[in-house]
């Protein structure tokens, strides 16, 4: 087993796929450990934020921050990225041949291992916990195994740490090859220093006529792999070493099955300037245990000696400190990349409104046409479903009264002169013959307009020319003088209009204008002055058609999109939040209800939906997303999907089983928005042990019936809690299911044989909810948090098992 520690100097973790990390391995104390926390204390709690706990040492002050010595100055900071993963080192066993994926190899002894790498020449040497093979134009050198091993059925991998530069050579590169007994055929990867390019090659006599080539990337190809699987080499390059990505296949050579195959990594260079090139890790199996943050630097000294250890958190720590949301109309926009952005949701006592594109346009302010008129803000409210207070425009007459206009500024220019400008606004009015917004160039010569006719109907005026504008009318929208709330989009790329939601009219007959910079919301230049509300007035300059997903907006004011899946809900509310990941894990979501309204935070309004779904939520241990787990994953647990088993013998000292009432809930009251308040009990659990009730439960269902299925749930699994494991600590480094101990995750199932006599019974499975591990020096001791399998049994018909309703099971939700 080796550590493998790396920071993301200078990187954010919110732009995950642009991180360049370095290896800092070999700073971190193994004797005071790695200490990871994940998930949850029992099946009834919220899952926490993951955190991690490791101490660097700090004698030539790497660690400190300011430091401008330090190799990684100035970016030894709070917030850097940073994450850990145990690479299983491989070992022979049985005899040669021996399958590849037992060449398995660390380099942190600081010497070649004569036994694995017997053949190798040209000053290779083992330095700073990797292998370094000189680029040179003395003499060419190279790692190299004895021919012992084979590609059939197998892999080599291997994490290619420096590549070598040009350095004015006629010829520079560096490989990593199996080779066939004859000379020149081999199968492997080769990196151009001349080109950058990284080449999938399979040589015969020294050459690919076809290789699959591509430029090298520092972050993506990371880790590269050959591996043969059922008749087929693949090509697979990671950036974490984890995740694999196939870069190219080929039916495999003949002599892949027939003959045994030595490695090795050369390394080339004709003229120029000499260097090296690295690699570590030979054989690696990568199990990820955190991905997060440093929360801080901290310098510390034993006599002198300089310390720093680090505590980290997942990304619920960026998360949690993200500001509380706007309505969902708000964020939807946010979202969707506005160049300009008016909400128009300013305080009553405001005088102007601001653009939160974060562009930077100028703020509108209130104009004055005629005499007479008023412009009151935070008077009127919102679209349905948004609870936001807008403007509310009084006009004298369509000449008299007040507007709102800017100048955008500049760069807000440039993005809709690169792109082409898409409008999108929501409107409400009993008045027609009005204008709703207008764009406008300084002089005029392009201008485009968005009104209603008298009769109600949605038009647009524009022109190109800076003469009289034309109208170009949109079928079958009229009567929008309801005074109803209506959204519209139109977009200037595609010529397609929505209304509601839906499309209007493709091909709209307007040629795009340029230099707008001047935008209009309530009137046109002191005309046509608007008689209702507008808000959430936003402007996109697109590369691409992007209007019909905008036009999805209107349901975010409309319905806040109640009765979308519990999972798509998630997957908004982490788009809200610039999380790009996340997996969704099970099939049973229920619909939700609307969390249209602005005022809490992203986390909270995703523990609602958690809370809700009697779901499970939490960071990824091995990249920057989340997981969103439905209750049906954990339904009537099936012995194949055990990740591994133990004995009871093999556990460390502590394991227990309780039976108390911690958990008991004989009594539950539950409602939902909108909804009826329903009660549901156990009376034998009331009658046995009194009444359990705990705060009632609020949940976002969208209706009654759905309400009492989660209510019963919770009764029918607490009312009678049966004893439980509650906690198994495992020395998982000694097992030889070590790696299968390393997939346990949130929702996991293992079962403990062998318990003593005086147990409940002979074996209990348990499902995971957290842990918490302590990684030293050939020690990996995980403490699993769990619970018992069974409360998850869920009523089957006919089913030899689970036939038998509130005995061995309970109705699903």
């Amino acid at each position: 087993m080796a550590l493998l520690v790396e920071m993301g100097w200078g990187g954010l973790v919110q732009y995950p796929d642009t991180i360049t990390w370095t290896d800092i391995s070999q700073y971190v104390s193994t004797a005071r450990g790695i200490n990871i926390s994940r998930g949850a204390a029992d099946e009834l709690s919220e899952t926490q934020p993951g955190t991690a706990t490791l101490s660097l040492d700090n004698q030539d002050g790497r660690f400190t921050p300011g430091n401008s010595a330090s190799p990684y100055y100035p970016f030894v900071r709070r917030n850097a990225p940073i994450r850990i993963a145990v690479a299983h080192i491989p070992t022979r066993s049985g005899a040669a041949p021996y399958p590849l994926a037992q060449l398995g190899d660390d380099f942190d002894d600081g010497r070649v291992d004569q036994a694995l790498w017997p053949n190798s020449y040209g000053g290779v040497v083992e330095q700073g916990g990797v292998v370094r093979i000189p680029v040179s134009t003395a003499a060419d050198a190279g790692l190299q195994s004895v021919r012992q091993w084979t590609l059939k059925g197998s892999r080599l991998t291997a994490k290619l740490v420096t590549v070598p530069k040009a350095g004015g050579s006629s010829n520079a590169a560096a490989s990593m090859w199996v080779n066939s007994t004859t000379a020149g055929t081999r199968i492997g990867w080769r990196y151009d220093a001349l080109t950058g390019v990284l080449a999938a090659m399979n040589q015969t006599a020294y050459f690919d006529g076809t290789p699959t080539s591509f430029t090298y990337s520092p972050i993506d190809h990371a880790w590269l792999r050959v591996r043969e699987s059922a008749g087929t080499v693949y090509w697979e390059t990671s950036a974490d070493g984890f995740g694999w990505t196939v870069r190219r296949t080929l039916a495999a050579p003949a002599w892949v099955g027939s003959q045994t195959h030595a490695v090795e990594f050369p390394a080339t260079r004709t003229g120029g300037t000499s260097d090296f090139i690295e690699w570590d890790l030979v054989g690696a199996i990568i199990k990820p245990r955190f991905w997060g943050m440093v929360n801080e630097f901290p310098i510390e000294w034993e006599g002198l000696s300089s310390r720093v250890t680090v505590t980290c958190t997942d990304l619920f720590k960026r998360l949690n400190r993200l500001p509380v949301l706007r309505s969902m109309a708000a964020e939807e926009v946010l979202a969707s990349g506005p160049t300009a952005f008016y909400p128009l949701t300013e305080p009553s006592d405001s005088t102007s409104a601001g653009d939160l594109s974060g562009i930077g346009a100028g703020s509108l302010t209130i104009q004055q046409a005629g005499t007479g008129g008023t412009l009151a803000m935070a008077a009127a409210p919102g679209p349905p479903a948004s609870e936001d207070q807008v403007p509310l425009f009084t006009p004298s007459s369509a000449t008299a009264g007040k507007w709102l206009q800017a100048d955008m500024g500049d760069s807000v220019k440039q993005w809709l002169t690169t792109g082409r400008p898409v409008f999108e606004c929501w409107f409400q009015t009993t008045t027609g013959g009005r204008a709703i917004m207008g764009l406008a160039s300084p002089d005029l010569q392009y201008v485009h307009v968005l009104s209603l006719s008298g009769g109600g109907q949605l038009q647009i005026e524009w022109t190109t020319t800076g003469e009289t504008l034309s109208i170009t009318p949109i079928p079958f929208t009229p009567g929008l003088a309801d005074g109803n709330w209506h959204h519209v989009v139109f977009g200037q790329y595609s010529n397609f209009l929505f209304l509601d939601g839906a499309l209007a009219m493709t091909g709209v007959p307007v040629t795009y204008g340029s230099d707008q910079r001047t935008l209009h919301i309530g009137g046109y230049r002191g005309t046509r002055l608007w008689s209702g509300s507008i808000a959430y007035v936003a402007l996109y300059g697109v590369t691409q058609a992007a209007e019909a997903r905008l036009a999805g907006h209107y349901k975010a004011g409309a319905t806040g999109y109640a009765g979308e899946s519990a999972a798509a809900r998630i997957q908004r509310l982490a788009r809200y939040a610039g999380v790009d990941s996340v997996t969704i894990i099970g099939d049973t979501f229920d619909p939700i209800a609307s969390q249209a309204p602005g005022g809490t935070q992203v986390v909270a309004r995703m523990r609602e939906v958690e809370s809700t779904e009697s779901a499970k939520l939490y960071a990824e241990r091995d990249y920057y997303g989340l997981a969103f787990q439905s209750r049906d994953l954990r339904y009537n647990p099936d012995p194949q999907s055990e990740v591994f088993t133990v004995t009871y013998a093999d556990l460390e000292p502590g394991t227990s089983i309780s039976d108390d009432d911690q958990k008991m809930v004989n009594s539950l009251q539950a409602s939902r928005p909108g909804g009826a308040t329903q009660r549901v009990t156990a009376p034998s659990s009331v009658a046995a042990f009194g009444l359990y009730e705990p705060q009632p439960l609020d949940i976002l269902k969208t209706n009654d019936n759905s309400v009492l299925d989660a209510a019963y749930w919770v009764v029918s699994r607490y009312a009678n809690p049966e004893p439980e494991l509650r906690e198994v600590a495992i020395e998982a480094y000694t097992m030889p299911n070590y790696l299968d101990i390393l997939d346990a995750d949130i929702s996991s199932y293992f079962t403990v044989y062998g318990l003593p006599s005086q147990a409940p019974a002979p074996s209990m499975r348990v499902t995971v909810e957290g842990y918490t591990e302590t990684i030293r020096e050939r020690s990996h001791v995980i403490q699993f948090h769990t619970s018992a399998s069974f409360k998850d049994s869920v009523w089957v018909l006919g089913d030899p098992v689970y036939s038998r309703l509130d005995s061995t099971t309970r109705l699903a939700y």
